[in-house]
């Protein structure tokens, strides 16, 4: 993605997302974020995407062999979950005493 200004996403790492489009879909399950790629518009999600990726022996890691681990999706697959709700919602933001803050749309909550 080459943009002249940096995305800004809604969603920060360690927030809780449901997944609502993909093979992983599930809008009642929140997974939590484990590293956001703004750059590619990318996410990592908990649980989300696993692939399987053949390792060689290292000094660490002196077997080698296949480890499953999660893969980057699209950010845009992802919705936040509203804890109060107990559904995903959408994201507004607006400034409270000269700091940005996220707010839920569906409960009208802060998000920390």
């Amino acid at each position: 993605m080459k943009t002249r200004f940096k995305p800004k996403f809604n969603i920060k790492k360690g927030d809780l997302v449901v997944v609502i489009a993909g093979d992983d879909k599930d809008r009642t399950k929140p997974r939590k974020v484990l590293e956001v790629v703004p750059q590619e518009s990318r996410i990592l999600v908990e649980g989300v995407n696993i692939v399987t990726k053949h390792t060689k022996p290292t000094a660490q890691n002196t077997k080698g062999g296949i480890v499953k681990q999660e893969g980057l999706i699209a950010i845009s697959n992802v919705m936040l979950w509203d804890a109060k709700a107990g559904a995903p919602t959408k994201v507004s933001r607006t400034r409270e005493n000269g700091k940005l803050v996220r707010i839920a749309k569906k409960s009208g909550e802060v998000i920390k």
